[in-house]
């Protein structure tokens, strides 16, 4: 499995296996790195199934290595997202449970080896139901969820966009809805970064989801909020920096794109796969964004691939040690699951 980007100097990516394991064969699931493994919830086993996957799988990326977790009571969730709290909770927000869309939190208490199901608090104001939306770790006592509420039938025109707060000592949650609201999106992913220019701080902006090309803000912290981490990839950071400046990549950012994956690294946004909303064959892709906000305004460059082997869609990307995994995801059939995990490898 393999995806080069040719031109001039040589400069490429691929995508390297490094692992491969039935256990993993999953989309639509949520991928979340706690203590240096990576938690693998739910999702849809094959296309098509009646109803989505309650086993929680654990992915040891040091020793290649995957384990189904034992504790009993997990949520049978796909089209969810998860959040990692104190180092020790994996807290799973909202999804599709095979008959309706959700807006509760069960929770992965990781040193007792428990699922919990979380109360919400007096007070909370829920979405109707939430799918294929994103819930962004802003502090162990807060998460940001942004998406579209309810089904096909009864969700608004618009995007809602959430702030959750956490009391893990009392095991309960509280919704408020902020007073603005974004494009109507589904599929998208979310990125929290530093903000461009002369003011420093943090923004937290949506991919994908609708036929935009530009992301979306959805909300805005100064400096100080959001609490400063050591950069965790500098030599990921280092190799996407020259591959932005290569000159290999067209300055375009991904349209009508959905059900791809992000992750921040540094000052960029690293964007993969998905399904196109733009054409009416062949929608599942295999192209690589790149955005960039170390300079205002912020830039796109994109790195195509012709490796139909490549194609992803419902799949997850994990940063961890310096490295850039994938994991799961329907292949070019949109029908079968890939039990491969995969490093991101650039060559400049």
């Amino acid at each position: 499995m393999a995806g080069a980007v040719g031109g001039t100097g040589g400069s490429g990516w691929t995508w390297r296996p490094v692992a491969r394991d039935p256990l993993l064969a999953r989309a639509f699931h949520s991928c979340t790195e706690l203590r240096g493994r990576f938690y693998l919830v739910g999702g849809l086993l094959a296309r098509g199934a009646r109803e989505p996957s309650s086993d929680t799988v654990v992915f040891d990326p040091a020793e290649g290595q995957a384990v189904r977790v034992g504790a009993r009571g997990g949520p049978r969730r796909s089209h969810h997202d998860a959040a990692p709290v104190g180092g020790r909770w994996l807290c799973v927000v909202g999804g599709w449970d095979g008959s309706r869309r959700l807006a509760t939190v069960s929770a992965l208490d990781t040193e007792r080896g428990v699922w919990e199901a979380w109360t919400a608090a007096p007070g909370s104001c829920p979405p109707a139901g939430l799918s294929s939306h994103t819930c962004t770790h802003l502090s162990d006592r807060e998460l940001r969820v942004a998406g579209r509420e309810g089904g096909t039938r009864t969700q608004r025109r618009y995007g809602s966009i959430y702030t959750l707060m956490l009391d893990p000592g009392a095991r309960t949650y509280c919704y408020k809805e902020e007073g603005y609201h974004t494009v109507s999106r589904s599929g998208h992913c979310a990125a929290l970064l530093q903000s461009p220019g002369p003011h420093p701080g943090h923004q937290l902006l949506l991919f994908g989801g609708c036929n935009s090309a530009e992301p979306e803000v959805a909300g805005h912290w100064s400096h100080g909020k959001i609490k400063e981490e050591p950069p965790v990839a500098p030599r990921l950071m280092e190799q996407l920096a020259s591959l932005v400046s290569s000159g290999q990549g067209s300055r375009q950012g991904p349209r009508g794109l959905r059900h791809h994956s992000c992750s921040v690294v540094g000052p960029f946004a690293v964007l993969f796969g998905g399904e196109t909303l733009t054409r009416a064959r062949d929608t599942i892709c295999n192209d690589l964004y790149i955005y960039d906000t170390r300079k205002s305004p912020s830039l796109w460059f994109h790195f195509p691939c012709a490796d139909h082997g490549l194609k992803r869609v419902g799949h997850r990307t994990c940063l961890w040690n310096d490295q850039l995994y994938l994991v799961g995801g329907f292949g070019e059939d949109g029908r079968t699951a890939s039990p491969q995990v995969c490093i991101l490898d650039l060559f400049i």
